[in-house]
């Protein structure tokens, strides 16, 4: 257990620091060649902590695991899954997986050059796209068996049926998916609105609803969860 909660620890100390200060204290010097992966790092974790504290918090399960032997019980729960489902509910594996993979997706793309580039055709808009959808599966990887994931903090799939392909199949992919529609969102749906109003709550509504990875993306970031780059609240 004191290994665990070492773990847990570990990942509130590191995230702690960005959670205090401005965000813009955060942000490394980005140059022109390419993305401060420091940075993505670094609001990954962030984003990492407040999920397993969310699950630590909420999941008498996940806290009842918290005892016995670290490393035996960390071996015992790393395994590749047997059937589809793991026995979370429909809304977990299909909206929440997704958010939480397009939430890391977006951690990436706020430290690249190309990450503000609208939705489009371009090349360039899908390549930076691409390149967070690598992001979000090495995070979905992590979550689900690296040393601070679902498989260490709560020794899920210690039990076979507590572990599926779905979360490593629809986390990656339905993430992908929903940061594209976010984007297709916010950019003719959300600012269509916001050009027709000055209503301030409206608008930071409207960002919340129809982008959720976008949201949960900047509150572990430490920017209020309406924040878009070059828009204010009171953009015109």
């Amino acid at each position: 257990m004191l290994l665990r909660v070492a773990a847990l620890a570990t990942v509130l100390a590191l995230a702690a620091p960005g959670i205090v200060a401005p965000a813009a204290a955060q942000n490394h010097i980005e140059d022109s060649r390419g993305t401060d992966v420091l940075g993505a790092f670094t609001d990954s974790l962030k984003l990492l902590m407040i999920e397993h504290g969310i699950r630590v918090a909420f999941q008498e399960k996940t806290r009842r695991e918290l005892d016995g032997p670290f490393w035996p019980d960390y071996g015992r729960s790393v395994r590749l899954p047997s059937t589809w489902e793991d026995g979370d509910s429909w809304w977990v594996n299909y909206i929440g997986h997704p958010i939480h993979g397009a939430a890391a997706g977006y951690n990436w793309l706020d430290h690249g050059p190309d990450g503000g580039v609208e939705i489009g055709l371009s090349r360039r808009y899908w390549g930076t796209r691409a390149r967070a959808g690598a992001w979000i599966a090495a995070y979905s990887l992590q979550f689900e068996f690296g040393p601070l994931s679902e498989a260490s903090i709560g020794n899920v799939g210690m039990r076979p049926e507590t572990t599926g392909w779905v979360d490593h199949v629809v986390t990656p992919a339905g993430a992908f998916g929903l940061m594209v529609a976010e984007d297709a969102l916010d950019r003719y749906f959300v600012k269509w609105v916001e050009a027709r109003t000055t209503n301030r709550v409206w608008r930071a509504s409207l960002r919340l609803i129809f982008n959720p990875g976008r949201t949960l993306s900047n509150s572990a970031s430490g920017r209020p969860p309406w924040h878009r780059d070059g828009r204010p609240l009171n953009w015109r």
